[in-house]
């Protein structure tokens, strides 16, 4: 007896593909989840050290995508839609695992003076992933807010229930304590120490 192979028909449009997901189809949403579970997986990784509990994100992530993906708008992409919600269940988790502090101790006039140094450096991703996970959790997330993610100072304020002021501030200190870390690794990794 010959076994039959079930041929799963990937689709090529992916406002079909979303439309059937929102009806529950355990086939679109599988080819959703491994469409885009890579790129949402580093997004929560951006956030959280543990990669066990960046990926517990992301399912929640998810579940709560596929809750929700008929509130959808066919109006910008499915992956930003997405992101954000993955962006949002990071912050939450980090939430509630402990208070996150965001001290404010810099002026104001320091931040339009701090430059943007390009700073060149032959490190790998990991070694940038390991030097942004040693920042503090408020450095951190506004950070990886405005570096990474795009977001505007009043955006990440309103996301995370603080001032600009605050926001430009932690972006500062981590500017700062990357720019330092930097320096170590290229000193002590190229022989001018």
């Amino acid at each position: 007896m010959k076994a039959i192979l079930k041929v799963i028909q990937l689709h090529k449009n992916n406002t079909t593909l979303i439309k059937k997901a929102a009806k529950n189809n355990r086939e679109a949403q599988q080819v959703l989840f491994d469409t885009h579970a890579p790129k949402m997986l580093s997004v929560c990784r951006y956030y959280l050290k543990d990669f066990q509990k960046a990926e517990e994100v992301m399912l929640n992530g998810f579940l709560k995508a596929f809750t929700h993906l008929k509130q959808f708008q066919d109006f910008g992409s499915f992956e930003g839609w997405l992101r954000k919600i993955m962006v949002r269940e990071a912050i939450s988790y980090l939430r509630q695992a402990k208070k996150i502090e965001f001290p404010v101790d810099v002026t104001e006039s320091e931040w339009y003076h701090d430059s943007y140094n390009n700073i060149h450096s032959n490190m790998n991703v990991d070694q940038i992933q390991q030097l942004i996970d040693q920042l503090p959790d408020g450095y951190k997330i506004v950070f990886v807010m405005y570096a990474i993610e795009g977001y505007k100072h009043h955006e990440i304020a309103n996301m995370l229930n603080i001032s600009e002021g605050t926001s430009k501030s932690q972006l500062f200190k981590a500017r700062k304590q990357l720019q330092q870390a930097l320096h170590v690794f290229n000193t002590t990794h190229y022989g001018t120490k």
